[in-house]
C-alpha cells in the first residue's frame, strides 16, 4: 500500500537546533576554535556611542566565513543560504527565527569599517597565531609564489597605454579613485629619496599596454591564463611544515616585478607580526634575480631558488663563464687574454657592463666565436658572489628537498580556485582584491 506524507497539524514543536548539526560538521570544527572577541575590540572605535544598535559585526564575519568555506561567492545567495540552512543558522547564532542581514550591509561594511580598521588582515593574523600555538607552524622554511586571479573588469572597456588624465565622460568610481590616488602618491615618491637598503633599485614596471576603465589598477596579462585579460596576482607565503599554513597573503598587480617586490614586504611583515624569520626560502626561477638573491642572503635567509640567468643565450658564442674575473683589477679576462673594463656604471637590474677594446676585438682570431659586433660586452652582477653561492647550493639534497616542498603552495592555489571558486574577483580596486 502506497503511503502518503501529510503535513502535520501540530501547533507547537519541541525543536533543538543543536541536536540537528552533525558532530563532524565542518562548521562545528571551525566554531570550536573561532574567537572573535579581539575583532570586536578592534572595531569598537569605528562605531558611534549613540544611535540605534548596528548589526553585530561578528554575525557578518561568521556569514563571510561560511561563504569562503563553502564557495558561496555571491552575497545575495549567501544571505539566502543562511536563511534556509540549519547548520548555517546554528553557526551564525541566529536560531530559527533570527533575521538575516541584507546583502547590501556587507558591501557597506567591506568598504567602510572593515577596510578602515584593516579587519580582514587582523582576522587572518589571529588565525595564524592560533596555528602557531597549535604547533602547526615551524618557521624554519618558507615558500612563496603567485597565481593570477581574473579581475571583475570587462576586456572591452579599456584604453591604450596609461592615461595621463582620466576621460571626462567616464565616471570616477571608487576603484578609479584608488588608482588616481596611487598615481598621486607615486608622483610624490619620485621626489622623495628612497631608503638606503645597501642595494641597488630593481627594475621599474613597464608601461601597461592597456588600462581598464572599470578597474584601472588591474593588469592586462596572459600570465597563467589561456586568454589575455585584466587580472590581479594573489601572493602566498607559506610555512613548509606538513600543514602548509599560509603565513602571509597579498594582492598585487599581475606582473613579475610586483610579485617579486612584494616578497620583501611579506617577509618583513611576517617577522614583525609573528617573530618568524625563515632560515631558508624556496620559490621558482622568477624570483631568482640577482637583486632578490642578494637581498635574502644579506638578511641571512638561504635562497633555495633557481637562478634567473640568461648566460647561455649567446647563439653559440662564448658565455660569461668563459671570461675570468680579476677582483684586484676589477676586470674580466677573455679567452684570448684581453681585458674587459668597466666604467663602474650599474644598471637598474644590478648588472655592471664590462666592455672589450674595439682594437683588441678587431685583431682577435677568436672574434668569430665571440661576437658579431665591433667589440664584446659582458655584464657581471653586483651580487655575483651571492649568485655563485646559490649555484653551489643547487646540487645539494637540501635544495632538492625545498624544490619538492615548494609544490605545497601550488596545491593551495588549486584549492583556492577549485574548491573555493576564486577564479574571478567580485570586488574591484586594490582594496577589493
Amino acid at each position: 500500500m502506497m503511503g502518503r506524507q501529510d503535513e502535520p497539524g501540530r501547533l507547537f514543536y519541541r525543536f533543538n537546533l543543536e541536536h540537528h548539526i552533525p558532530a563532524d560538521h565542518l562548521l562545528r570544527q571551525i566554531d570550536a576554535v573561532l574567537d572573535l572577541d579581539e575583532i570586536r575590540r578592534s572595531l569598537a572605535p569605528y562605531y558611534a556611542a549613540t544611535g540605534r544598535p548596528s548589526i553585530d559585526p561578528e554575525l557578518m564575519i561568521r556569514m563571510l566565513l561560511i561563504g569562503y568555506a563553502f564557495a558561496i561567492r555571491s552575497e545575495r545567495r549567501l544571505c539566502d543560504e543562511v536563511h534556509l540552512n540549519l547548520a548555517y543558522r546554528w553557526f551564525c547564532r541566529l536560531g530559527l527565527e533570527g533575521a538575516v542581514p541584507d546583502h547590501s550591509t556587507f558591501s557597506k561594511n567591506r568598504h567602510g569599517r572593515f577596510r578602515d580598521s584593516d579587519l580582514f588582515r587582523r582576522l587572518f593574523e589571529h588565525v595564524v597565531r592560533q596555528c602557531m600555538q597549535a604547533g602547526l607552524v615551524g618557521g624554519e622554511g618558507f615558500a612563496i609564489d603567485a597565481s593570477v586571479i581574473e579581475a571583475d573588469a570587462s576586456n572591452h572597456r579599456k584604453v591604450d597605454g596609461k592615461p595621463s588624465t582620466w576621460p571626462e565622460d567616464e565616471e570616477v568610481t571608487r576603484p578609479v579613485r584608488e588608482y588616481l590616488d596611487a598615481l598621486d602618491a607615486a608622483a610624490v615618491a619620485e621626489t622623495t629619496p628612497l631608503p638606503d637598503e645597501n642595494m641597488p633599485p630593481g627594475n621599474p614596471p613597464a608601461e601597461p599596454k592597456f588600462t581598464s576603465l572599470t578597474d584601472p589598477a588591474a593588469t592586462w596579462t596572459n600570465k597563467g591564463q589561456m586568454k589575455v585579460t585584466f587580472a590581479y596576482g594573489c601572493n602566498y607565503l607559506i610555512d613548509l611544515r606538513a600543514a602548509a599554513i599560509i603565513v602571509d597573503v597579498q594582492a598585487t598587480a599581475a606582473r613579475w616585478s610586483a610579485e617579486v617586490a612584494i616578497t620583501k614586504t611579506m617577509l618583513a611583515r611576517t617577522e614583525t607580526c609573528f617573530g618568524l624569520k625563515p632560515q631558508r626560502i624556496t620559490a621558482d626561477a622568477a624570483y631568482g634575480s640577482g637583486l632578490m638573491l642578494g637581498w635574502l642572503m644579506r638578511r641571512e635567509i638561504t635562497p633555495h631558488i633557481p637562478i634567473l640567468d640568461r648566460e647561455h643565450q649567446t647563439k653559440n658564442a662564448f658565455t660569461r663563464s668563459d671570461f675570468a674575473f680579476d677582483a684586484e683589477r676589477n676586470v674580466l679576462v677573455c679567452p684570448g687574454g684581453k681585458l674587459l673594463k668597466s666604467s663602474g656604471f650599474m644598471r637598474d637590474d644590478g648588472s655592471i657592463p664590462y666592455w672589450a677594446s674595439t682594437k683588441d676585438c678587431g685583431a682577435c682570431a677568436l672574434k668569430p666565436s665571440c661576437t658579431t659586433g665591433p667589440r664584446r660586452l659582458i655584464t657581471r652582477h653586483f651580487f655575483e658572489a651571492e649568485r655563485e653561492q646559490v649555484r653551489a647550493l643547487m646540487g645539494t639534497e637540501a635544495f632538492q628537498r625545498s624544490a619538492r616542498e615548494r609544490k605545497k603552495v601550488e596545491m593551495l592555489f588549486g584549492h583556492l580556485k577549485t574548491h573555493l571558486g576564486l577564479r574571478r574577483l567580485r570586488l574591484r580596486g586594490p582594496s577589493g582584491a
